[in-house]
């Protein structure tokens, strides 16, 4: 009987506990699709990584933060331009995705900026491309590096 019991109640206990956690979008429901970038100039300069983030889930997603062993300082930025025709980038902080929605990251919009090169960006040559999100799930997608005139994914 004590048996019983004692399993009747971890069994409510593990029931209600599930109920209580919060649903989480796991990587499985973020597809990165057109992922590009362009081939540096020199090591001294920054590359940038464009791409479309969908978010496939039933919950949000948000994006965190980048990693890649090609550069040291992976960040999402924004180009702003003001009302005088300046243009301006910043980091864009975190970057939420609803569910059946998706983002840009385009040029002169958000774009994945690789700061402190590692090695040279070359044509023909990928890289890897880690997205962070803040349930702490991850998403690698291998970026090809296209010319150094590309104007998007199909050039």
């Amino acid at each position: 009987m004590k048996k019983y019991i004692l399993t009747s109640t971890l069994a409510a206990l593990l029931t209600l506990g599930g109920l209580s956690v919060p649903a989480l979008a796991g990587p499985e429901d973020v597809v990165v699709e057109h992922a590009w970038s362009r081939a540096s100039i020199g090591m001294n300069r920054p590359g940038a990584a464009y791409m479309t983030i969908r978010n496939t889930g039933d919950e949000p997603v948000t994006l965190i933060g980048l990693a890649t062993p090609l550069a040291m300082m992976p960040e999402i930025h924004e180009t702003k331009t003001n009302a005088e025709g300046v243009s301006s980038m910043s980091p864009a902080g975190e970057i939420a995705i609803a569910p059946g929605e998706s983002v840009a990251l385009e040029p002169g919009g958000l774009h994945a900026m690789l700061m402190r090169l590692q090695e040279l960006m070359t044509e023909g040559d990928t890289f890897p491309l880690t997205l962070l999100f803040d349930d702490g799930g991850e998403v690698t997608v291998e970026v090809p590096i296209l010319g150094i005139a590309a104007r998007g994914p199909e050039d």
